[in-house]
C-alpha cells in the first residue's frame, strides 16, 4: 500500500468512474438479455470437443433489475501477465460491485497471479486497500504472473484452496493466453461440479484481445497516450535539432496495433506495420531500403532528420527471418543458447544466409533461451539498432554509387515498460471500472466461461452496453509447443480497415514533410472533449 501519494494521485483518487446506464440504475443485480447459442471463432468440432461444459452458451447483455443474492459469497481476483494501466480499477469495481450486492461478501486478492491460487497466497481485500489504490496504475495491489494452471494436480489445488475458503467465482484479469487459460480453468471446475465459476476480464496494452465483442483491451488507451506523448516530444526535438534519426521500438510482440495508433498520433516519417510486411512478403532488405529512401529522399532537400516507428515483433514477421526462427526453434528445443558459428551449420542454405546477414548483437538475441510459451524474447532483440545499422549500411553502398549525399546519425529507444504502469486516462479508468463491475454482475447471476463485455466504447460512458460473452466463442487451434492446442485467436491489425487505411493514404505525405503532431500528457481533469476522448483508431473503426 503506498506510504506517499503526490497530489495528482490524491485527485485522482477523488476522481468516481462513469458506469454505463444499465449498471449505473441496477447496480450489479442486472438482469440480462440472452443471445443465440454461440459457436467459437474457428475449429468449431474440436473446441466443442475439448469445451464440453462450457461450449456454446449465449451472449449476455445486461438490461433491467435483477434479483439480490440473499447470502453472502467469496470471490477470488487474480492478475495475470504483463501490467496495464486500470487493473487497479477493474478489482475496485468489482470490489464495489460485489460489497454493492450482499455487505458480507469477500474479495480475497490471490498474489502474485495464478502462482498465488496454486500457492494459496492471498490477501483479504478492505475498504481502506481498495481506497488506496482507486484510479491508479500499476499491478502493485496484489502483484501479477506469468505461471498457467494447466495441470491435472494444479487444478485440483485450485479447487481444493477456494473450496476451503469458500469461494465460488474466480476473476481472471488479463490478456489472450490468461483469458485461455480461464477458459480451461472455467471448463475444468464445471466438469467436476466444483460450485466454482470463472469469469474473465480484457486486458493487454497490446492491443490484440479484441473483437466484435471486445471492442478494446483495457490499459492500450492510456499506454498509446503515453508513447504518443513521448514520440511527439522526440519529434519536435528532431525538428529543432534538425540533425539526428530516432529510430523508436514500441511494445507490440504480435501485432503493430500500438505502432499505427501512435502513428495516428504523431505522423512519423515512418512506420512499419508488422501485419503489412507479412502480407506483402517484405523482406528485410525491403523494409530497409524502404526506410534508407525516405531518408534519402529527406536528404535532399536538407532534412538529414526525421522519426521511425517499429513493433517489436516486427522481426517475426518477416517471412524469411520467421522461417530462420522456426528452425531455430527446434536446433534450441532441447538446448541452451548456442554458439552462432555452430548454430549457422545445422540451418538450412536459405536460413543460414538471412542469420549470417544479420547485425552479431541480433545474432546473439535470436539465440537466447526461449520464454515460457516457446517464443523467441523479441523485446531483447533490439529491433531498432539493427535497422540503424543496417540502414546505415545501405546508405554508405548508395553514397559509394553516388546515389546519397546526406548525413546519417540516428538516436534509439525502446518504449515499453513507460506505459504500462502509467496512471489510466479517463477512459481506461471508467472502462476498468465498468468491467470489474460487470464481472461481479456475472458473478451474481451465477455465470461461468465468460469474459467480461463492454461496448460501443466510441459513445459516452452512460451509452455503453454491459453483459458477458463466451470465451469459447473466441477460441480457435494453433500450435504451440510442437502440438495443437485451443487458444483466443489474437486480433491482428486489418489492413482492409478504415485505420490502416487513413494511414496507408497518409503516410507518403508524412514521409517527407515534417506534419509532426504533439500529442502532449494525458489530461484528467477538463472539459470531457479533451479528457474523455478514446483512441483514433476506435474512432476510424467505429465510424
Amino acid at each position: 500500500m503506498p506510504s506517499q501519494t503526490s497530489p495528482l494521485a490524491r485527485a485522482r483518487g477523488a476522481y468516481q468512474p462513469k458506469l454505463p446506464s444499465a449498471l449505473q440504475e441496477f447496480g450489479c443485480a442486472a438482469a440480462f438479455a440472452e443471445g443465440d447459442p454461440t459457436g467459437s471463432i474457428a475449429d468449431q468440432a474440436q473446441i466443442r470437443s475439448h469445451f464440453p461444459n462450457t461450449y456454446g452458451l449465449p451472449v449476455l447483455t445486461f438490461d433491467g433489475a435483477g434479483e439480490r443474492p440473499t447470502k453472502a459469497t467469496n470471490t477470488a481476483v487474480i492478475l495475470s501477465g504483463g501490467q496495464a494501466p486500470g487493473g487497479h480499477n477493474v478489482i475496485a469495481g468489482l470490489y464495489d460491485g460485489l460489497t454493492g450486492l450482499h455487505a458480507g461478501n469477500r474479495l480475497y486478492g490471490f498474489l502474485g497471479g495464478p502462482e498465488g491460487l496454486i500457492e494459496n497466497q492471498y490477501v483479504i481485500l478492505d475498504d481502506k486497500t481498495i481506497d488506496s489504490y482507486r484510479n491508479t496504475g500499476g499491478f502493485d495491489m496484489i502483484g501479477s504472473g506469468r505461471t498457467k494452471i494447466q495441470t491435472e494436480d494444479q487444478f485440483k489445488t485450485v479447487a481444493e484452496n477456494c473450496k476451503a475458503l469458500g469461494i465460488t467465482a474466480v476473476v481472471v484479469i488479463g490478456g489472450d493466453d490468461s483469458n485461455t487459460n480461464a477458459c480451461v480453468l472455467a471448463e475444468y471446475m464445471a466438469a467436476n461440479n466444483t460450485g466454482i465459476n470463472v469469469i474473465g476480464c480484457p486486458k493487454t496494452i497490446d492491443g490484440d484481445l479484441k473483437n466484435e465483442w471486445i471492442e478494446a483491451s483495457f490499459g492500450f488507451d492510456t499506454a498509446t497516450k503515453v508513447y504518443a506523448d513521448l514520440i511527439g516530444n522526440i519529434a519536435r526535438d528532431s525538428a529543432s535539432a534538425k540533425k539526428y534519426w530516432h529510430f523508436i521500438k514500441l511494445m507490440g510482440r504480435s501485432a503493430s496495433h500500438i505502432a499505427l495508433e501512435c502513428a495516428l498520433k504523431t505522423h512519423p516519417n515512418v512506420t512499419i506495420i508488422s501485419e503489412e510486411v507479412e502480407e506483402k512478403n517484405l523482406t528485410l532488405r525491403a523494409i530497409v531500403d524502404q526506410i534508407a529512401s525516405v531518408v534519402r529522399d529527406r536528404a535532399a532537400i536538407s532534412k538529414n532528420y526525421g522519426v521511425v516507428l517499429a513493433p517489436e515483433g516486427l522481426i517475426e514477421f518477416v517471412p524469411e527471418v520467421k522461417l530462420l526462427i522456426g528452425e531455430l526453434n527446434d536446433i534450441l528445443a532441447d538446448n541452451s543458447a548456442g554458439d552462432p558459428a555452430a548454430i549457422g551449420s545445422q540451418l538450412s542454405a536459405a536460413s543460414s544466409a538471412v542469420f549470417d546477414s544479420l547485425p552479431a548483437a541480433v545474432q546473439r538475441q535470436l539465440l537466447m533461451d526461449r520464454d515460457p510459451h516457446g517464443n523467441v524474447r523479441v523485446s531483447h532483440i533490439e529491433t531498432d539498432k539493427m535497422l540503424i545499422e543496417m540502414v546505415d549500411k545501405r546508405l554508405k553502398e548508395w553514397a559509394l554509387m553516388g546515389e546519397f549525399d546526406g548525413a546519417f546519425r540516428a538516436l534509439n529507444h525502446f518504449f515499453g515498460y513507460e506505459g504500462r504502469c502509467a496512471a489510466p486516462s479517463n477512459f481506461d479508468t471508467d472502462y476498468c471500472y465498468s468491467l470489474g463491475f460487470t464481472a461481479a454482475a456475472l458473478i451474481a447471476a451465477d455465470k461461468t466461461g465468460y469474459i467480461a463485455s463492454v461496448r460501443n466504447l466510441d459513445r459516452p460512458a452512460g451509452e455503453w452496453a454491459a453483459g458477458g460473452v463466451p470465451l469459447t466463442m473466441m477460441m480457435n487451434l494453433e500450435r504451440r509447443h510442437g502440438e495443437t492446442v485451443p487458444v483466443i485467436q489474437k486480433a491482428l491489425v486489418q489492413l482492409d480497415n478504415a485505420a490502416f487505411a487513413h494511414f496507408e493514404a497518409s503516410r507518403d505525405a508524412w514521409a517527407i514533410n515534417d506534419d509532426y503532431v504533439y500529442p502532449g500528457p494525458i489530461q484528467y481533469f477538463g472539459p470531457s472533449e479533451l479528457c474523455d476522448q478514446h483512441t483514433i483508431t476506435m474512432d476510424l473503426e467505429r465510424s
